[in-house]
């Protein structure tokens, strides 16, 4: 028998242990060939005005090649162990290490671009999917066309290609330092057991908690005015992620086995079945996988974070929009508020008008502060806010010695909060006019030309307004100093006043806002990063997910011996896959949940500055990254139930 006869019959025996290597490949190959025509889409070509996210797309492909290539590395060496008897044979019978590399490089080159072309064509038929996704959510009038890429294709091939190389790179290395003897007890090895809990790990498990415990309560207190300066908020931002990354790993070198520790010991020693194949398990072999859970649990709560973010800004566009729009048009310049109602009127377009006119001026709030500083951002004691009469706005009536604040949003509630009442002065150019603060209103009445997408209006009596105007300080006020807000009176005229106002050439456009173009471009912005997230999201969940499933295939192997001995004492398969069941929910349900944790955290520490609604896109990106997480946990207790059946 000549080497490529071996090669074929070699190739032929270990197909059906080939499966999770061809998985691993089709799918790393379909998403990222999916993902890189994306770039050289024709269509994504004919909407460049309204998206701009090629730059973006790029960066995410790298982040893209670095998650696809660990994964790939991590389930050849999985495939690499579970051949490392049979690399010990060749051995035996005499074969040099230079003999059995080339073995492997050839069956690994077939298999692995036989896999690639494969995936490439499943990535391909969801390519027009995933174009036609990109479009919905960032409202894109497009035609997705099913398109091939000879570019993507090229950059797939090398990309690829290189991983490859690091594939028989590795595998090289594991022969040509692995002895005989080794080889035949890689697949028996298992983490080091040890039975008696050390003083030491008891320490690392109450320091894991410690140090993650008290990242999430910096975090808490981030914006609440603990921090007053940008280099306390940056130390403090550095600080928890240090303590989260490692207390994290902390959490799990020493206290999950601690904790385990502590419930077996409650028992007394009486352990049933259950406790045996799960915590016992658990506790063993979690401290061994310390460094790759710690970093699977940090990507994942960064994933969800970041995707968390960006659908609050998406599912807050409309709303947010209304905050810095509070008028269907804010038209900030009269020349171009007249050329509007002009066209309006030819159209037949009913509609109201509202005018305002606003002054700048400066004021001093440090004593309506919950504390005396709540942003690093911003001087409290001489902030530039804008000031409107009384008369400007329906239904509001304060003294000559009264202001009353309006527009209030969440931001500015969890960075400087204000009290219910108390003292403040107004300060013109020259004039400084005490006054006693009456409140916050939630309602926005000027665009955020004026205030800034975040500051309060300030609106006070007719005369006090009439003096600061007289007072005005030049050199903070703004280049137009009278807002006209228009709303249309019928809805259905909304879309067509709307494509008038897109028309209009108007002398300076950066004063003029539409709420719907508005709305519209935050949810094209946030849309597309939202997409970008979420794909690599769904990238590194599943390669995680596989990185577990895999993690747990390995170690059901090594366990076989141990249930064929319970299956010859009598317990039945049922009485096995209850322990098995709990060991997973363990084994996947701990670090998603830590994950989770740090997520919610993370997101409930700064959502205010990405919209307005936090509880229901949280909630359900939670709820589908813990149902496709999920799925992973089912198919390892599938795959437990198969070796439990063979193992008697």
């Amino acid at each position: 028998m000549n080497i490529n006869q071996l090669i074929f019959r070699n190739f032929k025996k270990n197909v059906k242990n080939y499966y999770l290597y061809v998985f691993a490949l089709m799918f790393s190959a379909a998403l990222y060939f999916a993902f890189v025509t994306l770039q050289y889409d024709p269509a994504l070509d004919a909407t460049k005005g309204s998206i701009k996210g090629g730059a973006a797309v790029r960066a995410a492909s790298v982040l893209l090649v670095a998650i696809v290539s660990i994964f790939l590395l991590y389930a050849n060496t999985i495939f690499i162990k579970r051949r490392s008897k049979e690399i010990g044979l060749f051995q035996l019978i005499g074969m040099t290490k230079t003999k059995i590399f080339r073995i492997l490089t050839v069956e690994n080159f077939m298999l692995y671009f036989a896999s690639l072309i494969v995936g490439i064509l499943i990535g391909f038929s969801f390519s027009k999917a995933v174009i036609m996704i990109l479009f919905k959510i960032t409202d894109t009038k497009g035609i997705a066309k099913l398109h091939f890429s000879e570019e993507a294709l090229i950059q797939t091939l090398i990309v690829f290609g290189a991983i490859y190389l690091l594939i028989m790179t590795m595998n090289y290395l594991f022969i040509k330092r692995q002895t005989i003897l080794a080889l035949f007890r890689v697949t028996s090895s298992t983490e080091g057991k040890t039975k008696k809990i050390s003083i030491l790990e008891i320490i690392i498990g109450i320091l894991g908690i410690i140090f993650i415990a008290s990242g999430y309560y910096i975090s808490a207190k981030l914006f609440d005015g603990s921090f007053t300066s940008m280099n306390a908020l940056a130390i403090a931002m550095i600080s928890i992620l240090a303590l989260v990354i490692i207390g994290t790993y902390l959490f799990y070198k020493g206290s999950v086995r601690f904790l385990l520790n502590l419930m077996r010991k409650s028992k007394n020693g009486y352990l049933t079945i259950n406790d045996v194949l799960s915590l016992s398990s658990i506790m063993f072999r979690m401290k061994s996988n310390a460094l790759l859970l710690t970093v699977i649990t940090t990507v994942s709560a960064l994933a969800i974070g970041f995707l968390c973010l960006s659908y609050i800004s998406y599912y807050s566009a409309e709303k947010s929009a209304g905050d810095y729009v509070p008028n269907d048009f804010a038209i900030n310049n009269s020349k171009d508020a007249a050329s509007f109602k002009a066209a309006l009127d030819r159209k037949k377009i009913a509609y109201t008008e509202k005018k305002i006119d606003v002054i700048q001026v400066k004021a001093n709030v440090k004593n309506i502060l919950e504390n005396d500083l709540k942003s690093p951002m911003v001087d409290s004691s001489a902030m530039t806010i804008p000031m409107i009469s009384e008369k400007s706005v329906s239904g509001v009536d304060v003294a000559p010695n009264e202001t009353l604040f309006t527009g209030y949003n969440n931001m500015l509630q969890k960075t400087m909060a204000f009290k219910d009442s108390g003292r403040i002065e107004l300060k013109g150019k020259q004039k400084v006019i005490p006054q006693k603060f009456v409140g916050l209103n939630r309602k926005f009445l000027l665009p955020i030309y004026f205030t800034g997408g975040g500051l309060p209006t300030a609106i006070v009596d007719n005369s006090i307004f009439n003096k600061f105007k007289q007072d005005a300080d030049p050199s903070i006020q703004k280049e137009s100093s009278l807002y006209t807000g228009i709303d249309i009176s019928k809805e259905d005229d909304l879309p067509k006043a709307n494509e008038l106002f897109g028309e209009m050439k108007f002398s300076d456009n950066s004063l003029n806002n539409s709420r719907i173009e508005m709305a519209a471009s935050q949810k094209q912005n946030m849309g597309l990063i939202m997409f970008i997230v979420a794909f690599l999201g769904l990238a590194f969940l599943i390669t995680s997910g596989c990185i577990l499933y895999f993690k747990q295939m390995d170690e059901s192997e090594d366990e076989k011996p141990n249930y064929t001995i319970l299956r010859k004492l009598g317990f039945t398969e049922q009485d096995l896959l209850k322990g098995i069941k709990i060991k997973q929910l363990f084994n996947f349900g701990i670090p998603l949940i830590v994950g989770l944790l740090h997520s919610y955290f993370a997101v409930q520490s700064g959502w205010f500055f990405f919209g307005t609604e936090v509880w229901t896109p949280m909630i359900i990106v939670m709820i589908v990254y813990t149902a496709l997480y999920s799925i992973f946990g089912i198919l390892s207790v599938l795959y437990y139930k198969k070796i439990i059946k063979e193992a008697l």
